[in-house]
């Protein structure tokens, strides 16, 4: 369009712009444009995941790599680390309270280095995980990628270790004289429902870390409580037997207690099923499914707020 001056010149106007009184959303809309990290549904974020498993699995290897990188004897303390906890958690509990209670040391032994290396891999899952965000924040502002990446290859580094260390644990249960049999196959089982369980706790305080980095501090004191509840040094059923049987239950389903116990029932000759809460199995298939999926969904509501201050 145009028009003539009151010097004879011409003037232009603009065309009105076919976007004039749109809105931010309804432009976005018009445009195919998204929010920047805005949180993908449920289904193409389990894509996105998937699409990152090399990701994941080479961050969790490299995490296992450099996690004792500075010590002199490097990755034996992965398995030291452990041997030292259950030989200290042996003089004091097994010697001088003696937890044992009619436990034969041949049983003792073994019952608690299955019991301490088995929570350690829950309790290295959760601490890790509570600092997955809050402690990769440079990560998390560079890069664009689904967040969950982070808590579960923390998960996979400890899982990690926990094999490279059962080695020395098969050493110890076969040098008290458990010898492999058939119930050794369901250490596989197990160790998938545990994996499970712990990548969604993981997941769970990894958003609560990243909300409260505090909570870092914190997680240790409650951990510690958690494994003086869950039989890591004595038995629940002989040690609470004078107790209300309600007690004894309520500690037996919790599920650091059924991991250690279907560990120890694969594992060790002399520990039978009579020491298993009822429905144990369908008890550690319950807490996996209740953690891996809550705690995934439970991350995966707050995807748009990592790394955002």
């Amino acid at each position: 369009m145009s028009e003539t001056t009151h010097d004879g010149g011409v003037a232009v106007s603009a065309l009105p712009s076919p976007d004039e009184g749109l809105t931010a959303a309804q432009l976005a809309a018009k445009y195919g444009l998204a929010v920047s990290g805005a949180r993908p549904p449920v289904r193409e974020y389990v894509r996105q995941l998937w699409g990152r498993r090399h990701f994941i699995l080479a961050f969790s290897r490299a995490k296992l790599t450099a996690q004792y990188s500075q010590a002199k004897l490097g990755q034996l303390w992965q398995v030291a680390t452990p041997l030292l906890n259950a030989f200290v958690y042996f003089m004091i509990f097994g010697v001088l309270l003696n937890a044992s209670r009619g436990m034969p040391k041949d049983v003792y032994i073994p019952f608690l280095v299955t019991g301490v290396f088995v929570f350690t891999f829950t309790q290295s899952s959760v601490m890790s995980g509570v600092r997955a965000i809050s402690g990769n924040l440079g990560l998390v502002r560079a890069l664009h990628f689904p967040r969950a990446s982070l808590p579960i290859s923390f998960a996979l580094q400890q899982l990690q270790q926990l094999l490279y260390s059962m080695l020395v644990m098969f050493v110890v249960v076969i040098g008290f004289g458990s010898y492999p049999d058939a119930s050794w196959a369901l250490i596989v089982p197990v160790l998938i429902l545990q994996f499970a369980f712990n990548t969604g706790l993981a997941l769970v305080f990894a958003r609560a870390g990243a909300k409260t980095p505090d909570l870092a501090q914190l997680m240790p004191f409650v951990m510690r409580t958690w494994m003086y509840a869950s039989g890591v040094m004595f038995s629940i059923p002989v040690f609470l037997a004078d107790k209300p049987q309600w007690v004894a239950n309520v500690l037996q389903w919790n599920p650091a207690a059924i991991y250690m116990d279907l560990m120890r029932f694969a594992l060790i000759e002399e520990y039978g099923a009579e020491n298993l809460p009822d429905h144990v199995w369908a008890v550690a298939g319950g807490w996996a499914l209740l953690l891996a999926v809550g705690g995934f969904l439970y991350f995966w509501k707050a995807e748009e707020r990592y790394g955002r201050g």
